[in-house]
C-alpha cells in the first residue's frame, strides 16, 4: 500500500511547494507532482517568478528524493518549441534551462506516466484509444506500454488524445484499462476534487485571470489500494 500526495498543476505558484513541505510526513510515503510548472495569466514577462519557481522545484525534487514527477503540456511545449496558449517567448531560455536542470536531477523520476500498484499517475490521463493507436494491439503489459510512452517525443504526444493533454472530464473518453486501473490526474481546472470514470482530477490550484483562486487550493493524498482520497493534514506548529 501506498499514501500519496498529489502535487497537481503549479503554475509559478512556488509556494506550492512550501505548502507541501508542511504536510505531516507520517501521513504519506511518495510525493507525485502532476506537472505543468510555468505559466500562468499575465506573467509571460515575469522572469524572475519562472526562474524562482524552477529553483524551487528542482529543490524540491533534491530535498524528496521519494517524489516522482510528470512531464505537463506547458513544460514540453519549451523543449519541443511548441508554441500553445501561455507560452512565453520571453520565458523560453529560462524554463529550458530550468527544466533540463529538473531532469538532470530527477533522472529517471521525471516521465510521462508513473504507476503505483494499480493507480496511473500523469498529467492529464492515459486513454484507451491513446494505447490503442500508439502502442498496438498486440502491446498487453501495462510495464511495455508504460516503457513505450514515457520514450515518446512531440510527434506522438502532442495531440489531443495524449497523456499531456486528454481530457475526460469534457467527454466521454474511455481511459486505459478502467476496469482495472485507477488514474490520477492534473491539467483540468475543477472547483473541487473530482472522481468520476475511474479517474480523480486534482488541478485545484488554478486561477482565474484575474487572479482569484478557481480550486479550493488544497493538497490530497491518495491511498493507491483503496483508491480512497484525503485532505492533506499539517505538522502541529
Amino acid at each position: 500500500m501506498s499514501r500519496v500526495l498529489v502535487i497537481p498543476d503549479v503554475h509559478l505558484k512556488p509556494w506550492i511547494f512550501d505548502k507541501a513541505d508542511k504536510v505531516d510526513k507520517s501521513s504519506y510515503d511518495d510525493i507525485v507532482v502532476l506537472g505543468d510548472l510555468v505559466d500562468d495569466w499575465g506573467q509571460g514577462n515575469n522572469l524572475k517568478l519562472y526562474r524562482e519557481t524552477l529553483d524551487r522545484a528542482a529543490a524540491f525534487g533534491t530535498e524528496h528524493n521519494e517524489s516522482i514527477w510528470c512531464y505537463g503540456n506547458h513544460d514540453v511545449s519549451y523543449l519541443w518549441d511548441a508554441m500553445e496558449s501561455g507560452y512565453s517567448v520571453v520565458a523560453r531560455e529560462t524554463v529550458i534551462e530550468g527544466i533540463t536542470k529538473l531532469e538532470r536531477t530527477l533522472e529517471d523520476r521525471y516521465k510521462f506516466v508513473h504507476k503505483i500498484d494499480d493507480v496511473l499517475f500523469s498529467h492529464a490521463g492515459l486513454a484507451e484509444t491513446f494505447v490503442l493507436h500508439e502502442c498496438g494491439y498486440h502491446m498487453k503489459e501495462i510495464e511495455d506500454i508504460l516503457a513505450k510512452v514515457n520514450r515518446m517525443g512531440m510527434q506522438d504526444l502532442w495531440r489531443n488524445s495524449s497523456p499531456i493533454w486528454v481530457r475526460p472530464q469534457h467527454a466521454f473518453i474511455r481511459m486505459f484499462r478502467d476496469d482495472l486501473f485507477y488514474q490520477v490526474v492534473g491539467h483540468t481546472p475543477v472547483e473541487e476534487p473530482l472522481d468520476a470514470c475511474g479517474t480523480l482530477t486534482l488541478d485545484l490550484f488554478s486561477t482565474y485571470s484575474d487572479g482569484t483562486a478557481y480550486g479550493n487550493q488544497k493538497l490530497y493524498i491518495v491511498d493507491t489500494i483503496t483508491r480512497k482520497f484525503e485532505e492533506a493534514k499539517y505538522k502541529e506548529s
